[in-house]
């Protein structure tokens, strides 16, 4: 990417300044613990990956003992799913907003029969672009064991109120969980704040780090009750412990992990995570230039498929394109022209971050204008 390119993709990666050169210390000062001829690997990287898992704590206000590291989200629901006790599901529902990450729902879908809940999926209404959150509390009663919420969506920027759903949900006797990935990062959350009862993401977007950096944090109490399906040494206490009956899962959110631990993603992700805890403005910065893009796109009479109001809005900005717009040829077109943008389906997905400034909306929107 040069200096001028205009970079619209926060809600897929992630870029901040002098990223590719922080990766290639952190992944070189890897390669080389890992490449020395002594015995000292395990404890050097796992130090590292401590980092890690501190910096999301500090993050997100989690307490110590509560978060580990996962490869994605889906694995991470998935070692949840596996390891609550049979009556927070089994006769129940799970609830989840049909807008949530395509991932997750596949997922829940295909454990439904194995674990013997109901998915319930609340529907958009027609013609709008999220799932109101009036639809996902009408949804919700007594019999609903686990509802599964998307901060903010990955297709219209949706910021679902969160406060509400928890202290409804937690009424209705359901445990609540959390998606972040899209939203963490830019729009601030703290479990001491918002108490879900656990939460999943990826240090992506937003955060700017690797793939395969994932986190699952549970709260204390309820993390003691849960036995992983998914486990192997590292679910253990004493990692090292081959004792085959000795088994015992570890007292802490080190249970949810399982065979060898993707240290690598997370040492390549410290860079990013230690540069976001360092900024200040990042959200202002965002919102500036949404507010840009926003009325830029009404000067284009093109339908925004997001929530106005910042207070129901990630940092992200959707577009529906008319009928005659070809997207990928709209998509391709930008990028010749180093503007990174992407669309899903008809919506054109535009999420600036520190890397973005305002001259890249107003070139963004000169070319849409050509391109369309």
């Amino acid at each position: 990417m040069t200096d001028d390119a205009g970079y619209f993709l926060y809600h897929s990666i992630g870029m901040y300044p002098d990223k590719a050169t922080d990766m290639a210390v952190a992944l070189d000062g890897f390669s080389q613990i890992w490449g020395g001829v002594n015995d000292s690997q395990w404890p050097d990287v796992l130090a590292q990956r401590a980092v890690f898992l501190d910096l999301w704590r500090d993050l997100i206000d989690a307490p110590e003992g509560t978060l580990t590291s996962a490869e994605n989200v889906t694995t991470g629901l998935f070692s949840v799913l596996g390891g609550l006790p049979a009556g927070h599901l089994r006769g129940r529902k799970v609830l989840i907003a049909a807008d949530c990450f395509p991932s997750l729902h596949f997922l829940l879908n295909g454990m439904a029969e194995r674990l013997g809940y109901t998915l319930e999926t609340v529907p958009l209404r027609q013609g709008e672009y999220w799932v109101r959150d009036e639809d996902m509390l009408t949804a919700w009663d007594e019999s609903v064991g686990l509802a599964l919420l998307t901060f903010v969506t990955s297709t219209s920027s949706h910021r679902c109120d969160l406060d509400a759903m928890i202290a409804h949900g937690h009424k209705m006797g359901s445990l609540v969980g959390v998606d972040l990935t899209q939203g963490i990062g830019i729009i601030p959350f703290s479990l001491a704040q918002t108490p879900a009862d656990f939460v999943v993401s990826t240090s992506l977007k937003w955060l700017c780090g690797t793939p395969g950096a994932g986190i699952i944090q549970m709260r204390a109490d309820l993390l003691a009750e849960v036995k992983p399906q998914l486990r192997g040494w590292f679910s253990q206490d004493n990692p090292f412990s081959w004792d085959l009956e000795a088994f015992e899962y570890a007292p802490d959110a080190r249970r949810f992990e399982h065979g060898t631990p993707s240290v690598l993603a997370c040492v390549g992700s410290v860079p990013a995570l230690k540069w976001h805890a360092r900024q200040e403005g990042l959200l202002a910065h965002n919102r500036k230039l949404t507010a840009a893009i926003l009325e830029a796109a009404q000067q284009l009479d093109m339908q925004v498929a997001t929530p106005v109001d910042p207070a129901h809005r990630g940092g992200s900005v959707m577009l529906e394109l008319l009928a005659d717009v070809d997207p990928v040829g709209l998509v391709n077109g930008l990028r010749e022209r180093q503007l990174h943008v992407d669309a899903r389906g008809r919506i054109l997905r535009l999420s600036p971050g520190n890397v973005t400034n305002l001259d890249h909306v107003e070139r963004l929107f000169a070319a849409i204008k050509t391109l369309s």
